[in-house]
């Protein structure tokens, strides 16, 4: 079983992803989706959070082996770099979503130097809006930030686009085509289930609201 399986199969037994073919969710962003992810869930169930961080630790070795900082987003991305960090005996530090209105206004928190090399935690990429500003954030503040690594992807094009045109590595345990390839393998799905999630991935534009 590849990493990515174990992932995906660990998710849907913790019921971190609910999966709506014939009902779909709206986000935030208005998109209509069969699927909803809370990968939050994770870290209330140690054999998998444990999977999860042990894994972070490998791939980050792996793609990033410069790294000097691990960095979370603020609120999904922190703990897990927290635990990632404390593996991998390095700095932490976290990113806000935006500045701080008071105090000392700070979007980073925790100390950071100018030519680091920060890899950035987030826990899943729907379009890749928000890790992308913390990217920003990271980089106007000096930082070289080497990579994006999450737990989950959806796959959808246009975080595909947003990386590419922000010139950020993404790298991710486990994906969308995975998912719903586990789900009809597991019993959590059928056919028809599986062919509307299919659809979503292959023609997501007939999924907005």
């Amino acid at each position: 079983m590849t990493l990515a399986t174990q992932i995906a199969s660990d998710l849907l037994d913790i019921k971190a992803v609910y999966l709506k073919p014939e009902d779909p969710f709206t986000w935030a962003s208005g998109i209509k989706s069969p699927i909803y992810t809370d990968n939050r869930i994770t870290l209330s169930y140690p054999e998998t959070r444990s999977l999860i961080e042990d894994s972070f630790v490998t791939m980050i070795r792996e793609h990033f082996p410069e790294v000097e900082v691990i960095a979370g987003t603020a609120t999904a991305g922190i703990p897990h770099g927290a635990i990632i960090a404390d593996k991998m005996n390095l700095p932490f530090s976290y990113i806000r979503s935006k500045p701080k209105d008071h105090g000392a206004g700070n979007q980073i928190e925790g100390r950071v130097i100018k030519g680091e090399k920060m890899v950035i935690i987030e826990d899943l990429i729907s379009t890749g809006g928000s890790v992308l500003d913390a990217v920003k954030a990271a980089q106007d503040a000096g930082v070289d930030v080497l990579g994006v690594v999450a737990i989950f992807t959806y796959e959808l094009p246009q975080a595909q686009a947003n990386f590419e045109e922000a010139n950020v590595t993404l790298v991710t345990l486990s994906n969308y085509s995975e998912l719903i390839k586990v789900a009809k393998v597991q019993g959590y799905i059928d056919a028809d289930g599986l062919m509307l999630l299919k659809k979503f991935k292959e023609d997501q534009e007939n999924w907005q609201a």
